[in-house]
């Protein structure tokens, strides 16, 4: 007997975007059969090693039975009371660990839960375009209605909240948000913050800010915490991630902190899912939160070494790509006529230089492609020098992409 599971897929399924990674993935995996050199700037993945310290505590911890048994729901106390005393250093900002901070099976599992835990079918739910997927795919999982608020080069990469028409804001429940931004690498200032606090409390609305970038800045710029603004506590949260200062991506550790009364709908329902994080684990992201400053400065410094880097390369080729003041990315215009996944997969085949093209986050991303800094100088240079030998120019146009080089060195049969 043979059964078409795929067409009794739950309807949730259905509701979400196309995933525009798969073909990518496909090329990428293909090239590495061929044996290609791949040069991957396509993820957001850390290229580093976990700190040492960071490694020592989960081996020190593995080692101890009283870690092996289930955890706390709500985490461990010591980890909590690690994250409130972050947010104090970092921000200024008192938190109780007893009911205002959550640690999360990594930022992206807390962003998709918490959408699960409030939005009901036809919520309507206002999301960013470009957006880090997860903040569009939780609420299509949960049935939401999405409302797009385009981000624009003319604005900064800002959302534009005189914008969204009055019977939708009345309408919406959540608002996503995230600066220092995924994909733009554009930066908001406190201003900005001020300004969708008092639109959310004008309306009601739950506002969830996603802060993973916020110790990757640069150049004397300091992000602002959600949190810091007077009132936001009452209608918001914000999500972290150990993932990129800490070279922990692999280990998937995050926090959720804010308001208590939305907390507690996020860990309610998963009380019902998971078992939280291993203990070990949490030691070992407790001991990240209290390293010196001094590391922090280092892993700032690589990223911005290889910013200017590479936005050199890229203007020796045509290129005007800002200069962003945070995150790991640089967000890079395709050549004028050439679509954000036509550049991506051909950039790939003539040169074996993974790139992420824009509409992977939403419609509002076509026409750039994102570029990781996740490799060292040396790499990023190779890259540069494959995309020049391939004839890759911004202002070469389409007919870069159709003629590839003889020899180039990444070419993929």
């Amino acid at each position: 007997m043979s059964v078409d599971w795929t067409s009794r897929r739950a309807d949730r399924l259905s509701a979400l975007p196309p995933y525009v990674f798969a073909r990518l993935d496909e090329l990428k995996a293909r090239a590495r059969e061929q044996g290609l050199d791949l040069i991957d700037l396509g993820m957001g993945n850390p290229d580093g090693p976990t700190p040492t310290p960071v490694v020592e505590a989960a081996i020190a911890a593995l080692k101890d039975p009283s870690n092996h048994g289930y955890p706390p729901f709500e985490g461990t106390t010591s980890f909590r009371k690690a994250i409130t005393d972050w947010y104090g250093r970092r921000y200024g900002v008192q938190l109780d660990p007893d009911g205002e901070a959550l640690p999360l099976l990594g930022s992206k599992e807390g962003l998709t839960h918490l959408a699960m835990a409030y939005v009901n079918p036809g919520d309507v739910v206002l999301v960013p375009s470009p957006s880090y997927p997860a903040h569009f795919r939780g609420p299509a999982i949960a049935g939401g209605n999405i409302y797009p608020m385009p981000l624009r080069a003319e604005k900064d990469w800002l959302i534009d909240l005189s914008a969204i028409p009055e019977a939708v804001a009345q309408a919406a429940k959540v608002l996503y948000f995230n600066y220092p931004n995924n994909p733009t690498a554009a930066t908001a200032p406190r201003e900005f913050f001020e300004e969708i606090v008092a639109f959310a409390r004008k309306y009601e609305i739950l506002l969830v800010h996603d802060m993973a970038y916020a110790e990757l800045a640069f150049d004397g710029y300091q992000p602002t915490s959600l949190l810091e603004i007077p009132g936001a506590k009452e209608i918001g949260v914000e999500f972290h991630t150990m993932s990129k200062t800490y070279n922990m991506a692999g280990w998937r550790v995050g926090f959720v902190v804010g308001n208590r009364h939305i907390i507690q709908g996020l860990r309610t329902l998963k009380t019902n899912l998971d078992y939280g994080i291993f203990a070990a684990l949490q030691k070992a992201a407790e001991t990240a939160l209290q390293l010196p400053d001094v590391y922090l400065h280092e892993v700032q410094v690589r990223y911005r070494t290889r910013r200017d880097f590479l936005i050199q390369g890229f203007a020796e080729l045509g290129w005007d790509v800002p200069k962003p003041n945070a995150t790991m990315y640089l967000w890079v215009p395709c050549p004028p006529g050439v679509g954000s996944t036509d550049f991506a997969l051909n950039v790939l085949q003539q040169t074996g230089v993974v790139v992420t093209p824009g509409n992977a986050f939403g419609t509002g991303g076509e026409g750039y492609v994102r570029v990781s800094l996740i490799a060292d100088c040396d790499r990023l240079g190779e890259a540069l020098r494959r995309l020049k030998q391939a004839g890759i120019r911004y202002d070469a146009g389409l007919e870069a992409l159709t003629n590839v080089a003889v020899g180039s060195p990444g070419k993929l049969q």
